[in-house]
């Protein structure tokens, strides 16, 4: 329960350390797991002294055991090491100082670390912190790598070496940190984010050599793996050899089995880099070479063709052709009129010979009455009927007489 206090009615520092002390009392005995730092065995003293670090969370808490306790263990736990740790929180009311006291320590087994790190591992891949579409593509030719590595390692020296062979021109922003043991994780994830920061940054690499499990722990912790997924920049993972897998393999956006395969596969090789432009360049020569040469060889055949090489030739053949069938048509067309000439004139002949001029041309004449019906019959006319007589040559008047039965 909360202590009831007021500015005038303070409690005193020793009340407050007591009611603490008494708080954390009915806490109980708990397991605490953490990572070994500092560790003080004196010669002769019944009582180890060590401290007990989240370096998830930088968090630290002193403990104490007797000797024989950490007796049992002593052959399998150093500084460094994870132990599970039986403990029960005391607290040390003179100087406000909270420890732990320890009845039992256990070392964490590999197989209970891979079974944590495979069960983390699910967790983050349901978030989806491991899925393909996340990715980011790596730049072609970048122009300044980030790298994270520890400082004078082997893993920075391949990783600078072999890019710089492979690119002399390519520059470097180098984070030095410590890549194991309790400080790792802390400085790791601080040199990512200030590298994904630096916007001329391209990419990222994040390297360190081979080593154990344990050494390897740094790597897989959910803080730096966090800390990768959300950079903006691609991170090339790059963490001891072929074999070892910790979860940033999976978070990275590129997966190198080592540091110098790092270097490979981020930094092109100027010299496959020249040979690829030559072989393209020649490659291009002799495609436009070839194309220069079938349409030369087209253009040659067409300007062979009869129709190209005397093009006059094909409009003499027509002009003698043309000449013969206008010919011809004359021929026929004059046969025609000729024979149609022919044709009128016998037909002309016809008709003149059958016609009423011509009968009058022979003495005959035509009688017709005022009304110009011809008369045929000589009963149809009466005495003194005056008739119009038409001849040959023209017409006259003529007048009934009598006429003889």
């Amino acid at each position: 329960m909360a202590a009831n206090t007021s500015p005038d009615a303070p409690l005193p520092v020793g009340e407050v350390s007591r009611l603490i002390g008494g708080w954390i009392e009915r806490l109980g005995a708990v397991w605490v797991e953490g990572q070994i730092t500092q560790l003080s065995r004196r010669p002769g003293a019944g009582v180890v002294f060590l401290t007990l670090r989240d370096p998830s969370y930088d968090i630290s808490v002193s403990v104490t055991c007797y000797r024989q306790v950490f007796d049992a263990v002593a052959d399998v736990v150093t500084e460094g090491s994870r132990v599970v740790v039986h403990a029960k929180p005391e607290w040390y009311a003179p100087r406000g100082q909270l420890s732990l006291r320890a009845a039992e320590i256990r070392p964490v087994g590999v197989g209970e670390l891979l079974a944590r790190l495979e069960q983390l591992k699910k967790s983050l891949a349901k978030e989806g912190l491991f899925a393909a579409d996340r990715k980011k593509a790596l730049p072609f030719l970048p122009q300044l790598i980030g790298l994270v590595c520890g400082r004078a390692s082997a893993a920075e020296r391949d990783v600078l070496e072999n890019a710089r062979h492979r690119w002399p021109a390519v520059r470097f922003e180098v984070r030095n940190v410590p890549v194991q043991g309790v400080h790792a994780v802390p400085q790791v994830v601080q040199a990512v984010k200030e590298l994904d920061a630096i916007d001329d940054v391209d990419v990222i690499i994040v390297a360190r050599g081979g080593g154990s499990v344990e050494d390897l722990l740094p790597f897989s912790d959910e803080q730096v793996v966090r800390a990768v997924a959300s950079c903006r920049t691609p991170v090339v993972s790059a963490i001891g050899h072929e074999p070892d897998n910790p979860l940033l393999d999976h978070v990275a956006d590129l997966r190198a089995s080592t540091p110098t395969d790092a270097a490979k596969k981020v930094v092109p090789d100027v010299g496959e880099e020249y040979e690829r432009v030559r072989w393209l360049r020649d490659r291009a020569r002799r495609s436009v070479e070839a194309f220069v040469d079938r349409e030369e060889r087209g253009l040659a055949s067409a300007l062979a063709r009869p129709s190209i090489e005397d093009p006059h030739r094909m409009v003499d053949e027509r002009e003698e052709q043309v000449a013969a069938l206008a010919g011809r048509a004359r021929r026929t067309l004059g046969h025609l009129l000729d024979r149609a000439e022919s044709e009128l004139t016998h037909t002309h002949a016809r008709v003149v010979a059958l016609s009423p001029a011509a009968t009058l041309k022979r003495g005959y004449a035509v009688l017709q009455r005022p009304d110009g019906h011809v008369v045929r019959d000589p009963g149809e006319l009466a005495p003194d009927e005056r008739l119009r007589a038409r001849v040959a040559e023209g017409e006259f008047t003529v007048q009934v007489t009598e006429h003889e039965a």
